[in-house]
C-alpha cells in the first residue's frame, strides 16, 4: 500500500469512525471479559463459604465449580460474539473504506 492511499485512508472520517466504534466494542468486550474473571476471583477471595455451599443435599459439587464453568462458557461466547462481528461487519467496512480509498 502507498503512503498516499495510507494517508487517505487515515483522513477519511468513515475510517475515524469505523475505528472508533470497533474500539468501543473491543472496550466493552474486555471490561465484561475483566468482570467475569476478577469478580469469580475475588468471589473465591473473599466468600469461600459461599462457593463451598452444597448444591443440594446429598450432592458432591459445590456452587463454585458450576460458576466455574459458568466464566469459561461466558468467556466463549463472548469469544464467539466478538469473532461474528468483526469477520462480518467490522471487514466488510475495512474493505469498503480500503475500496474508497484506492479510487
Amino acid at each position: 500500500m502507498s503512503l498516499k492511499t495510507y494517508e487517505r485512508i487515515r483522513s477519511n472520517p468513515k475510517f475515524q469512525a469505523f475505528v472508533s466504534k470497533r474500539n468501543r466494542f473491543s472496550i466493552i468486550m474486555s471490561i465484561l471479559m475483566i468482570i467475569a474473571y476478577y469478580g469469580y476471583i475475588l468471589l473465591i477471595a473473599f466468600n469461600k463459604p459461599f462457593l463451598a455451599t452444597k448444591m443440594g443435599p446429598g450432592l458432591v459439587t459445590s456452587i463454585g465449580i458450576p460458576m466455574g464453568v459458568g466464566v469459561i462458557l461466558f468467556t466463549i461466547i463472548l469469544t464467539w460474539i466478538y469473532v461474528r462481528r468483526a469477520n462480518t461487519e467490522f471487514d466488510t467496512e475495512a474493505e469498503a473504506i480500503i475500496k474508497e480509498a484506492t479510487k
